[in-house]
């Protein structure tokens, strides 16, 4: 492959593929429990990319063969409403999977209310139980971005193991889950951030180079190894005035054109990572549906 031509992962067909290997399983919980998995995803104010995602998430999960349910609250909506609103989902034994979509209005309390969802229920992966369990290596939900990036790695790379993997970022989203799950792929992992001294003599030592930070562009083409897998996380909005005024274009935390002159792969933003985490939201509803119902699937 030449030197200024990586091959571009593409996360929407393989997004399409993973929903599509799904079906089967989802048919088998529909036979046995007489429903669909069942999401419900909580919306709150008005925010347009949360609108936007949730918009998608529930075309998604419908187009798959699953039940969606929307409940949107007002921006002025309180904190004790709110959990209310949880507490019931939680008790309603039709939904398999609980979502709530953040950013929360800034007088909720986000892990507050990401605490209250029943840990066998919590689609997001975010709950102390099941951080907990992905840090111990013991089964349970895990977030969703980080889970599509590991698996467009698999599918890129094979066998993870032996790796030299940097990871962009340590948020309790992204960079924290990812570390661990690339660990129990046997990969040798490295977390920097905006602390880490001599960044770029780390990230230029990695065979896998995760960015994760949610800074336009950030990653040059100085900071990634000749012939590395590049997976960009980052979707950022930056003005695009050949566009028009007030127009925007959407772009990674990675500098995509300096990239593809070192990298061997690359994730492109968007239709790499984002797509992922939509088909990974509609797996763990499935897994999340199974293991409460006791249903054998395809997969853990």
């Amino acid at each position: 492959m030449s030197s200024n031509n990586a091959n571009i992962i593409d996360g929407k067909a393989f997004s399409n593929h993973l929903i599509e290997t799904l079906i089967p399983d989802i048919k088998t919980i529909s036979n046995i429990i007489g429903r669909p998995p069942t999401l419900a995803v909580i919306l709150v104010g008005e925010d347009s990319a949360s609108q936007v995602y949730v918009r998608n998430k529930i075309r998604q999960t419908e187009a798959a063969g699953m039940i969606s349910i929307e409940h949107r609250l007002s921006a002025d909506t309180d904190e004790k409403t709110l959990l209310a609103q949880v507490k019931a989902l939680n008790d309603d034994d039709k939904i398999d999977g609980i979502l709530v979509q953040l950013p929360l209005p800034k007088h909720i309390n986000e892990h507050s209310v990401i605490q209250a969802i029943n840990p066998e229920k919590d689609v997001d992966g975010f709950h102390v139980v099941n951080a907990g369990k992905l840090a111990t290596g013991l089964a349970g939900l895990v977030p969703c971005t980080p889970l599509g990036c590991v698996l467009l790695l698999r599918e890129t790379l094979g066998d993870l193991s032996g790796f030299n993997a940097v990871i962009i970022g340590r948020s309790n989203i992204v960079g924290k889950p990812l570390g661990q799950l690339l660990l129990a792929e046997n990969a040798s992992v490295t977390i920097v951030h905006s602390r880490t001294k001599n960044i770029e003599d780390l990230t230029s030592q990695a065979d896998i180079l995760i960015a994760a930070i949610g800074r336009p562009e950030m990653v040059k083409s100085s900071w990634i190894k000749k012939g590395a897998c590049v997976i960009d996380v980052g979707i950022n909005r930056i003005p695009a005035p050949e566009k028009g005024v007030g127009k925007f274009r959407l772009v990674g935390d990675v500098d995509f054109a300096q990239a593809c002159l070192v990298a061997d792969s690359i994730t492109p933003v968007p239709g790499g990572v984002g797509p992922m985490t939509i088909s990974c939201l509609l797996r763990n509803t499935v897994l999340a549906a199974a293991q409460r119902k006791g249903v054998e699937i395809g997969f853990k």
